[in-house]
């Protein structure tokens, strides 16, 4: 018997040591797109949230701050998978990435129903934003259709009357196109939305020449913007018809249109809450640390907002006194979001959609790299339109 209690005491004492580490460590599970041609953004928005963990000193108070990867392949039920597998094999204390609506749609009910706290750092589905909000579920981005509608305040202000609308076809796609007429005044003249196999835009290019719109509305975002913007151009249209976008040009591909000498580019407009010359010092030490961790490269807005979102999930901790596990003070914590946004001032709706300015933005050269530039607000303190839906 007593040999038993010798052999058993370090047996036990190597079995706590995990238990005592794990309880030492909080993990953050992080789905993005990091294969196929959509892992510019998913790679743009990793760099983000490599910059924030070392911004936090990888420590959120005195426990160990883990951030766990996974790669949701543009597929929903890939990333359904990879979510399953961060709660239930790694035990993640949050979920947090997605870039993509139709992903996101997949993989928040499974964390939500496990009680985690969920954090979109990109996908601004409408339905979360209303009707399917849900206590642990926050949004650091916007709800899709937000953007999309300061963008038809833009086209009001400069005056196009005729517009010609052209989207992906999935639900982040069709937010898109919902916004913007929401708030443009004019004239839509044509309307199409490709599926996201699209390449080539021949047919539609010729429809947008026979409707001789003042101006053309594009949500094409990652890989597809490239290539819409060189047929664009191969189709005389640049010469006639501006293009308008929202999600189609931003920090992630601006290097691919800089390399690629697409001179044209310069001066097109676009709509965001966040800008990387807006003018508070998180956001300059965040521009300024990403260029050096992440190929001298200036941050998308995709990045800003997962760089908010790990700074979110920090303040929460912290407001519940360095315990991930206590949920309610966690959530309570999170918000209030007293922490430094690279967006200024950061606050949140009863349906944790932030509320917040959003802005017109140009390309322009700045020191012999392109980026997106502030020129003028254009709606302030903006709130999702379908937050009354919301019931918490």
């Amino acid at each position: 018997m007593f040999k038993k209690i010798i052999l058993a005491a370090p047996l036990a004492a190597m079995l706590a040591v995990p238990n005592a580490q794990a309880a030492d460590t909080i993990k953050v599970g992080i789905v993005l797109t990091l294969t196929t041609p959509a892992s510019i953004i998913g790679k743009n928005m990793k760099a983000a949230f490599e910059v924030a963990h070392k911004h936090l000193g990888g420590k959120i108070g005195d426990k160990k701050l883990e951030l766990i990867f996974e790669d949701d392949q543009l597929k929903p039920n890939i990333g359904k998978q990879k979510t399953e597998k961060l709660i239930k094999k790694d035990k993640v204390d949050f979920m947090t990435g997605f870039i993509w609506s139709h992903v996101m749609g997949a993989s928040a009910p499974v964390a939500l129903k496990a009680g985690k706290i969920f954090i979109s750092a990109n996908a601004g589905h409408a339905l979360y934003a209303g009707k399917k909000c849900h206590k642990n579920f926050f949004n650091v981005a916007w709800e899709n259709s937000q953007t999309p509608m300061a963008m038809g305040e833009l086209l009001n202000r400069r005056g196009v009357k005729k517009l010609y609308i052209m989207s992906l076809n999935y639900a982040a796609g069709k937010q898109m196109v919902t916004g913007v007429e929401r708030t443009f005044k004019g004239e839509t003249v044509g309307k199409d939305l490709v599926p996201m196999s699209h390449k080539d835009w021949s047919a539609e290019l010729a429809k947008v020449k026979s409707a001789k719109p003042d101006g053309v509305f594009v949500f094409y975002p990652g890989a597809w913007g490239p290539a819409f913007f060189t047929q664009y151009k191969q189709a005389g249209l640049n010469k006639t018809t501006p293009l308008y976008n929202v999600f189609s040009i931003d920090g992630a591909n601006l290097p691919v249109f800089q390399k690629r000498k697409m001179n044209h580019l310069i001066g097109m407009f676009n709509t965001s809450f966040w800008a990387p010359d807006l003018d508070n010092a998180t956001n300059k030490k965040f521009v300024a640390d990403f260029a050096k961790h992440y190929k001298g490269q200036v941050p998308a807005h995709y990045a800003a907002q997962a760089y908010d979102a790990l700074m979110l999930i920090a303040a929460g901790v912290k407001a519940a006194g360095g315990d991930p596990k206590n949920t309610d003070a966690v959530r309570k914590g999170m918000e209030k979001a007293d922490f430094p946004s690279v967006r200024g001032k950061i606050k949140f709706g009863k349906n944790h959609f932030p509320i917040q300015n959003f802005y017109s933005r140009q390309v322009v050269n700045k020191g012999g790299k392109w980026q997106l530039s502030v020129r003028e607000t254009v709606l302030e303190d903006h709130a999702p339109v379908m937050s009354g839906e919301c019931k918490l």
